[in-house]
C-alpha cells in the first residue's frame, strides 16, 4: 500500500478539531504502516468480482441494541446460502469486503479490513470476525465522510475488482462534514457505485428513502433497499447483498429470497448525462438526531 494513501486514510480519520490523533487512530497508523512495509506491499493485485465496503451508521440516533442488530444482520447475511451462492456465481467466484462503522471523521472506525470471501468457510470467517469485533459509537452523522473513507479503502487495497461499491445503511441524513452530494459525485467520478439501505420506522428521519435516492446513492446501477425498522434490517441487508453481488447490469435484477417479503427497490434518479441528479434537499440537516446533531459525549 503506497505511503501517500496510508497518510490519506489516517487523515480521513482525524478530526480537524483535534490537535492529535486518538488512541484508535494511532493504532490505525501503525497497522497501515505494517501493511505498507510487509511483503504484500509489492504483491500482485488479486482479481475479484466485487470490492465492497459496508458502512453502518453508529451515530447517536443508533442505540446499542440497534447497532447490534445491524452487526448481527450482516453477519447472518454472509452465512446465508443464497449470498454464498451469489458470490460463487460470479465470473471469478470471489469478492473483497471491508467493514466500517461511521458517524463523523474522528469516530469513524475500520472494523474489518479487506477480506476475500469465496465460499462458505471464508464467509463464516468474515461473519465470526464481525461478531467478535467490539462495538463502536460516535458523534454526528456524516455520510459524506463515510463515503470519503470508503473511497480511500477502495483505492488503497491490493484487489482488482470488476466492480467497486459502497453500501451505506443508516437512519438519518448527513448532519455534519462535507456536502453529501459532492462526496457522492466524487465517488461516482472514480467509477464507484454507492447503494443505500435507509432504515425507516419510529424516530427515523421523515422521507429518508427519498433522501437516500436523491442525495446518497449514485453510480452505475445504484439502488436502495428499505428496511422497515431495525428488526427488518437482517432481511433487507441479505437481499441487498444478493443484488450487489449478483448484478452486473445497468439496472440490478430483482432477486427475492423464498418466502421473504418483496424488496422495496428503487434505482438512482438520473440526469441527461447518466449521473444521479443533484436534487434539492441534500444540504446538511442539523435538526435531526439528539441535540439537533450537534456535539455531545458519545455513549460508552
Amino acid at each position: 500500500m503506497p505511503l501517500v494513501v496510508i497518510a490519506r486514510i489516517v487523515a480521513a480519520m482525524i478530526s480537524p478539531r483535534r490537535k492529535s490523533p486518538s488512541a484508535f487512530v494511532w493504532c490505525a497508523i501503525f497497522a497501515f504502516a505494517a501493511l505498507g512495509a510487509g511483503p504484500a506491499f509489492s504483491a500482485a493485485r488479486q482479481a475479484v468480482d466485487l470490492e465492497l465496503v459496508i458502512a453502518t451508521d453508529v451515530s447517536p440516533s443508533i442505540d446499542e441494541a440497534e447497532a447490534r442488530l445491524q452487526r448481527e444482520g450482516i453477519a447472518e447475511a454472509f452465512l446465508n446460502p443464497q449470498v454464498v451462492q451469489a458470490i460463487q456465481a460470479g465470473s471469478l467466484g470471489r469478492i473483497g469486503v471491508a467493514y466500517i462503522d461511521f458517524s463523523s471523521r474522528a469516530y469513524n472506525k475500520i472494523v474489518l479490513n479487506w477480506q476475500v470471501v469465496r465460499d462458505k468457510t471464508t464467509a463464516a470467517a468474515f461473519a465470526s470476525a464481525l461478531r467478535n469485533a467490539p462495538p463502536s459509537f460516535g458523534r454526528h452523522t456524516s455520510i459524506s465522510e463515510a463515503i470519503g473513507l470508503a473511497s480511500l479503502l477502495l483505492e488503497a487495497n491490493d484487489l482488482d475488482g470488476t466492480k467497486k461499491a459502497i453500501d451505506i445503511s443508516g437512519d438519518g441524513p448527513n448532519n455534519w462534514g462535507p456536502d453529501i452530494a459532492l462526496a457522492r459525485n466524487d465517488a461516482v467520478a472514480q467509477n464507484i457505485t454507492i447503494n443505500g439501505l435507509p432504515i425507516l420506522g419510529e424516530g427515523a428521519f421523515p422521507g429518508l428513502d427519498r433522501y437516500f435516492s436523491n442525495c446518497v446513492i449514485g453510480g452505475k446501477g445504484a439502488f436502495i433497499v428499505v428496511a422497515q425498522g431495525f428488526q427488518d434490517f437482517a432481511r433487507a441487508i441479505r437481499n441487498k447483498l444478493i443484488l450487489e453481488i449478483a448484478s452486473a447490469s445497468e439496472e440490478p435484477r430483482l432477486i427475492r429470497a423464498a418466502e421473504q417479503p418483496a424488496l422495496r427497490f428503487q434505482p438512482a434518479p438520473r440526469g441527461g448525462n447518466g449521473r444521479p441528479l443533484n436534487q434539492e434537499g441534500c444540504e446538511n440537516r442539523f435538526g435531526f438526531g439528539p441535540f439537533g446533531g450537534f456535539d455531545f459525549p458519545p455513549p460508552r
